[in-house]
């Protein structure tokens, strides 16, 4: 994974937050993704901010949380949502 990549939400993407947790629908295949609560602060956070090194010191400064497994545990959460297409990465 590139922190210095861009991240943007698909504009089919629309998201609900319920009792912590988040739910995505994508509007074009009508597929539904559920996030846990620190799924849903990392997709808050890639819904005002630009770049994964945003995010990423984000979750270091509010989380306690060993840096390679932040950085490993995005790299899974973002893969799974670049495949769903729910976001886009970009250098």
């Amino acid at each position: 994974m590139n922190l210095a990549q861009q991240v943007s939400i698909s504009a089919d993407a629309i998201s609900q937050e319920v009792s912590g947790e988040t739910v995505i629908l994508d509007l074009k295949s009508e597929n539904y993704f559920g996030l846990d609560e620190v799924g849903t602060r990392i997709w808050q956070l890639a819904e005002s901010t630009n770049t994964l090194q945003d995010i990423y010191d984000r979750m270091l400064a509010e989380y306690e949380v060993d840096e390679d497994q932040l950085e490993e545990d995005m790299e899974k959460l973002f893969k799974q949502l670049v495949d769903m297409g729910l976001v886009q990465l970009s250098d």
